[in-house]
Parts: structure tokens; sequence; C-alpha cells
């Protein structure tokens, strides 16, 4: 198989699992609060809880490998582990915001604010890994922005029951904060990969996504223990009337999560951090009408604007991708042309 035909079958694979887990991770987080879960520090642990998972295909890539040569299981070396377990301590951060925020918002006004995060990887990209810009990335950071902040004029009216104004903002406020760190991890990933002194290899990004979700859980398992999680884990939850349904959204919730996070490290490597966040974007209004169809939740004028100039942006973005690569093919071509043999005709 050559190598191009591999690059886009990762692509796609990886579109795959960062569509279920990001469209479905959000949902069945809500699906705990929403049932009487209150623990948001288990919940931040459920995040990449998944993470033994990845062991399965670094077994298969050691298999092949071993085949082949004498190699060792893993292949991280030690700047690139230290460099994960910082990336790890900073996606446990992200994971208590962004539970402590959807523990209050509906999962469409929370995904809504999450489309912010766009602008900040932006930001984030172009100082730290000199991410280039043209008027089509702008128009779609713009539009995005705009599209989170109308969510701010409209406070009460999306509040879920029985919470107050206060934790409302406080939900929203948390959700953004999450935005923008992980608009932060996600270049510092791509930075980490350009100023690795090894070849990086897709087995190196799974190695590398098995120890920064390893560090984020024990940081948010360090959380659970101080505030008393074990005590309470199963004594709230509503679901079906038992603790088998809980102890299945539990699973489940390990397993998507851990393909939202597989997905976006994976779109960095085949391409780059700002294109891992466009797609986490993209998919944020599916997201937003499963949450309306499977929750009811409530969808105003202010969320349609939001969702509206969301899709603009997204469109803006890839109408800007595909008219570069066409600009890009076309001198291709040209050179091509002009490198055949011309043969006179003769009369």
């Amino acid at each position: 198989m050559s190598k191009k035909k591999m690059k886009t079958g990762l692509v796609i694979i990886n579109c795959i699992i960062l569509a279920i887990g990001n469209c479905g991770g959000p949902l069945i987080t809500r699906l705990y609060f929403r049932n009487g879960g209150k623990r948001i520090w288990f919940s931040s642990f459920l995040q990449t809880a998944g993470c033994p998972i990845i062991l399965f295909p670094l077994l298969f890539s050691f298999l092949r490998r071993k085949e082949a040569t004498t190699t060792p299981f893993f292949l991280i070396k030690p700047p690139l582990f230290l460099a994960s377990i910082v990336i790890g301590l900073l996606t446990g951060v992200d994971n208590y915001l962004y539970a402590y925020g959807l523990a209050y918002l509906p999962v469409s006004t929370s995904s809504l604010v999450i489309s912010s995060q766009l602008a900040f990887t932006a930001f984030f990209a172009f100082f730290m890994v000199k991410q280039k810009f043209t008027p089509f990335i702008i128009n779609a950071v713009v539009l995005l922005t705009l599209g989170a902040g109308i969510l701010a004029l409209h406070t009460d009216g999306d509040k879920l029951a029985k919470e107050t104004h206060k934790e409302y903002i406080v939900g929203f406020l948390m959700t953004l904060a999450a935005a923008i760190l992980y608009a932060f991890v996600l270049p510092l990933v791509e930075l980490t990969y350009k100023k690795a002194r090894q070849r990086i290899s897709y087995t190196l990004v799974l190695e590398m996504q098995l120890v920064l979700c390893f560090v984020a859980t024990c940081f948010c398992l360090v959380g659970m223990l101080a505030d008393g999680d074990f005590k309470e884990l199963a004594r709230d939850f509503k679901l079906g009337g038992s603790t088998t349904y809980y102890y299945v959204v539990v699973v489940f919730t390990a397993i998507i999560w851990q393909g939202f996070f597989l997905g976006s490290i994976g779109m960095i490597f085949c391409a780059s951090s700002l294109v891992s966040g466009i797609l986490i974007c993209a998919l944020l209004p599916l997201t937003e009408v499963l949450a309306v169809f499977f929750f009811r939740e409530k969808f105003q004028a202010e969320k349609s604007i939001s969702l509206f100039l969301s899709l603009w942006g997204f469109v803006s973005y890839f109408y800007g991708q595909i008219k570069a690569e066409n600009k890009t093919e076309t001198p291709d071509q040209e050179a091509q042309l002009s490198q055949l043999p011309v043969i006179d005709s003769v009369a």
C-alpha cells in the first residue's frame, strides 16, 4: 500500500472516531448528570480513563515490527515522554473544566461555547507553530467567535431545572476556559511533534496518547480522592432504576471519549492542530441537533443565529482550503506540461 493511501486511510479513520467521540462524548456525559450524577471529578476521570484501549493497536504494531527486526515495545524516548506528561496534566485540568461546565449547561449551549475554541486554536497556532492564515481562515475564526459570543447575550432562557443564574454563569465561564485551554493543547501537541528528537510515526502518536491520557486520568483520580467521590459514585444515579445502567453509562463514556482524544491527536499528526480544531468545531452543530433531539433541549433564536454563524464559518474555511488546493495543483500541472516534448507537425 502506498504512503498516500495509508495517510488517506488514517485521515478517514481518525475523522470517524473523532466524530463519534466529539458528538457522543458530551451527550453521554450530560446523560450522567441528567440522571442524578453529581460527581464532577469522576466525570472528568472518565474522559481519559479509556486509555488502556490504546494498548491493543500498540500490541498489533509491536508484533508487526517484531517480524522485521528486534524492537522495544515502546518507541517513545524521555524528552517526548516528559512532554506527554506535561500535556497530560493540562488535559486533566481541561477535563475538569469541561465536566464542570457540562454539569450546569445544556449540551447544545456547551457545544456552541466550545466552538469558540477555533479562534483560540488559530491564535495559539499562529505563535506556536507559525500557522499561515488566509482571508478564509480569518473569516471563519471571526464568525465562529461571534457565534459563541451571541450566547452570552442570553443567559437565562436555557437554564437547567433547579439551576441558579450564578451556576449558569459559572458553567458558561468554565466551559469557555476549557475551550481556551484545549485550544492551547492542540498546537502544543503539534509543536511537540516538530521539536521531537525522533521520527514521529502513528505508533509513537498512540504512545504519546497513552501517556498523556494516563497522566490526565491520574490527575483526576487525585481530585476524586480529595473530593470523596468513591463514597458517592452510584448513589444518586437513577437511570433505569438500577446500577446496571449506571455501569453501562460509565463504560461507554470512557470508550467514547477516548475516541475523541485519539481522533483529535491523530488529525494533528495527519494534518495540523488547526485542522483538528476545525473538525472539532465542524461536528458541533451535529452535537447540538442531537442534544435537542435526545434531551428535548430548548433551541432559542440566539442559538439559531449562533449555529448559522458557525456553519458559515465552517463553509468559509473549507471553501478556502479547496480553493488553495486548486491553486497549488494548477502550477504543478503547468510544470508537468512544460516538460513534455514538443513534436512539430509535418505537413
